[in-house]
């Protein structure tokens, strides 16, 4: 396999004072799914962002094919190959959104790639019409449901045409019909050769697409990294960092230990 993305004795502190990541060790292979889980607050989306290099840590090295990416190389070719190959889509869709129209979205990240301006457009109309949007051309952004903006900030990074997407909490705020589409999505970009690198703490969304896991505790640090079922069949590490919980009670003379999640995600 060939490692894109490696991550060695990674610290990051918000403000040089509060932690969020300590002494992260990672690596993420060309074409394969995988997925960051944590708690709310464990530092999955401060992960993404070194990734993709929107803040840089405190300590350590991130390497994007064998380049290191500091500041300093983000405004030479290093920058340029990792921002044309690596599409980011947050998790509140408003923030990446802020063209007149939907259109002009999906436009936007090409056109500051330097694609020319026809080959920019065609693909503009193909994501439209490939992400079943094309109704939704020349609305305003600000009149979109969170469904249609979530679709729309898909599709301004797929214009790209990115080697690797990050996806910050795919699920989060989606009714189950936009769930439903963006899971299929996901099967399909990755069968498609994308390299998909997403943060949840819903092990349901683990369960179905059996990406490769890293777990992040709440101590900010990656504890575990594995297939989803080894991690989602080892119920006692799961509650040690706090993604299940553990319910004992008595049927009779029978006890009884329930696990849950946080999310739906039950096995008795």
């Amino acid at each position: 396999m060939e490692e894109i993305i490696s991550l060695k004795d990674i610290d990051y502190s918000y403000y040089g004072k509060i932690p969020a990541l300590r002494n992260i060790n990672l690596s993420i292979n060309k074409g394969e799914m995988f997925s960051i889980i944590g708690l709310n607050g464990s530092g999955k989306s401060t992960l993404l962002n070194i990734i993709n290099a929107l803040i840089y840590p405190d300590s350590g090295e991130v390497l994007y094919h064998g380049n290191t990416i500091t500041e300093k190389s983000m405004r030479d070719e290093v920058g340029m190959l990792l921002r044309r190959n690596m599409g980011y889509i947050f998790q509140n869709a408003d923030i990446q959104l802020f063209c007149p129209t939907v259109f002009d979205e999906l436009l936007f990240a090409p056109l500051q790639l330097n694609i020319p301006v026809d080959v920019a457009q065609e693909r503009a109309e193909k994501t439209l019409s490939y992400l079943g949007i094309s109704y939704l051309r020349e609305r305003s952004v600000n009149m979109l449901s969170g469904g249609e903006k979530k679709k729309v900030a898909i599709g301004s990074v797929l214009t790209m045409n990115p080697d690797v997407l990050l996806v910050d909490e795919p699920l989060s705020s989606l009714d189950p019909k936009t769930q439903t589409f963006f899971i299929e999505l996901l099967v399909e970009l990755n069968h498609a050769g994308k390299t998909i690198i997403f943060t949840t703490h819903n092990l349901d969304l683990i369960e179905h697409l059996q990406p490769r896991v890293a777990v992040i505790s709440d101590e900010h640090t990656i504890t575990k990294i594995g297939s989803a079922s080894e991690i989602l069949e080892n119920q006692e590490f799961l509650i040690s960092v706090n993604l299940v919980h553990e319910h004992i009670h008595k049927h009779g003379k029978e006890e009884h230990r329930h696990f849950h999640s946080h999310y739906i995600f039950h096995k008795h």
